[in-house]
């Protein structure tokens, strides 16, 4: 009986170890390491563990699921959800974790105010820690987000996410619209060309199977953006370009940030877990 008892106990494990690894539904699994990638910023400095990330961005219809309501501006169930703030997107990971029955990532206080965000366009700075281990849905850390981007261990060091042709995996403000663009960027021609969000994974993928990390719009990621020189944070990173932005902000390495509270009809998010 006491062997029949071992025998259950360590199946009983196994099963749960299974359960914890188990690759949620239009996820990757990335598979840690050192950057292969030496354009990154990241190249020699950084070491990642595995971890879990979207397929693609964040799509409306998800969006709408969870939060019951759609703040985009360009309309379409699998167009990627826009004019999100950084808030908005923790809220979402944690009530889509609520949602699917795993712990929630964010410890979220609206009521006491985040002291080390100076940040005077910023009129929320709620207080926001994590539960390190948690299994619930969060966003990537920008180390993350930049490995995942430029293919992890299957990196073939291209410029963008997955090419070194910016056309083939990305929409930025030349090729969003009716027509291609060319000559300088000039915001009353992108209006005319009617540029937009595109249906997520509608361009090829990078190494790793991820759609749009350049282009489409830009994804939030969970840390404070500093200036160089700074010692405060002014908003949070955002990465990856958007249907409205030049080449280079599709490159994996370029970084820039916005206020946490801001929106805008390019501002989206691709959600992780931890393995």
């Amino acid at each position: 009986m006491k062997k029949l008892f071992s025998v259950i106990a360590t199946v009983t494990i196994v099963a749960v170890n299974a359960c914890a690894h188990k690759k949620p539904e239009h996820f990757v699994h990335v598979k840690g390491g050192a950057f292969k990638n030496k354009k990154s910023n990241y190249y020699g400095k950084a070491h990642i563990p595995d971890f879990y990330i979207g397929r693609y961005e964040v799509t409306q219809k998800e969006w709408q699921h969870v939060m019951g309501s759609n703040p985009s501006n360009f309309k379409g169930d699998f167009l990627p959800v826009e004019t999100v703030s950084w808030y908005d997107c923790i809220e979402y990971c944690n009530k889509r974790s609520i949602q699917e029955g795993l712990e929630p990532y964010y410890i979220i206080s609206r009521a006491g105010e985040d002291t080390d965000n100076r940040d005077e366009l910023d009129d929320m700075k709620w207080m926001v820690t994590i539960r390190a281990n948690a299994n619930g849905y969060r966003l990537p850390t920008e180390a993350e987000w930049e490995y995942a981007a430029n293919g992890g261990q299957l990196s073939k060091g291209f410029i963008y996410s997955g090419s070194n042709q910016v056309d083939e995996i990305a929409w930025y403000w030349k090729n969003s619209g009716k027509e291609y663009l060319t000559g300088y960027w000039v915001w009353a021609a992108l209006e005319k060309n009617n540029n937009k969000t595109h249906p997520v994974g509608s361009k090829r993928a990078n190494e790793l199977g991820l759609y749009d990390m350049s282009g489409n719009v830009r994804e939030w990621c969970w840390d404070p953006y500093l200036l160089d020189g700074a010692n405060t944070p002014q908003g949070r990173i955002w990465k990856g370009g958007g249907w409205m932005g030049a080449e280079f902000c599709c490159e994996p390495s370029f970084r820039a940030g916005h206020q946490a509270n801001g929106k805008g009809p390019d501002q989206g998010l691709r959600i992780c877990r931890n393995y």
